[in-house]
């Protein structure tokens, strides 16, 4: 039995097809979140390389932004739901999940049968996500996968002490302006939004093993300082940005059962 998950988010549309709940068949990503042709995409692709149409699909569930917004789909569920699930299937026994993607950060404790406990968000500002980074990227007029190399190879992290993304900027323009180093204001860069998300995890409690989900976690540079910053590993996949759409497709399998 093939299930789907589909996870419609800010800035891209992510889907997994799971056989049987347990075989993870095939993913795919898509530029375009909520209220683009992103959904669709991903979607057509996913189906494409499974070779199956949606006749096959026995269940299929949304989630994410835009996942009130999915013609195909007749469930929906909670992104904390999915990324938990996801977690709890890439990284078993997994106890902390930190999710930053394009407009939040969210941190989820897990019991130890990798159900959601209790979490906390940071939705009402834009420091802390993948927009920040966005926006830092332009500012040093380098693309936003160049960050997390180039915090990695700092020998003197700049100090990005702004809590407001706008205030950030200005911060950045004016380090820039005075010679700081490319290398060391990316890793500034990396450090604030590790900083904000550390103090989200704190405030929760930070069970181990953890493990990192949505788009930032491929930003090594992030990672690095998340682990300075709460004194233990950060667990990642490759599949991390589509934990979410993974756990979606569980959840169908499970809605079956």
């Amino acid at each position: 039995m093939f299930t789907l998950g589909v996870d419609i988010g800010s800035t891209t549309s992510k889907c997994a097809v799971l056989e049987d709940g347990a075989s993870l068949t095939v993913t795919s990503i898509a530029v375009g979140g909520m209220g683009t042709r992103g959904p669709q995409e991903a979607l057509d692709a996913v189906l494409a390389q499974a070779g199956l149409t949606l006749n096959d699909i026995a269940s299929v569930v949304a989630t994410g932004y835009g996942r009130a917004r999915c013609p195909w789909t007749e469930l929906q569920a909670s992104e904390l739901t999915c990324h938990a699930l996801g977690a709890h299937m890439v990284f078993p026994g997994v106890r902390t999940v930190i999710d930053i993607g394009g407009q939040d950060a969210k941190v989820i404790a897990l019991n130890g049968q990798g159900r959601m406990k209790s979490f906390l968000m940071n939705d009402k500002c834009a420091a802390g996500t993948g927009r920040f980074l966005d926006v830092m990227a332009s500012v040093l007029q380098i693309p936003v996968e160049e960050l997390g190399r180039r915090a990695l190879r700092s020998e003197h992290p700049s100090a990005v002490s702004s809590t407001c993304t706008v205030f950030a900027e200005s911060e950045v323009i004016s380090q820039l302006a005075n010679g700081v180093d490319l290398d060391d204001l990316a890793a500034g860069i990396c450090a604030s939004v590790a900083a904000r998300t550390a103090a989200l995890a704190k405030r929760l409690g930070v069970v181990p093993p953890l493990c990192m989900s949505g788009g930032v976690a491929r930003n090594a540079g992030v990672r690095a300082a998340l682990e300075s910053a709460l004194g233990a590993p950060v667990l990642t996949s490759e599949l991390a940005q589509l934990l979410g759409a993974v756990g979606a497709a569980l959840y169908a399998y499970r809605k079956q059962h």
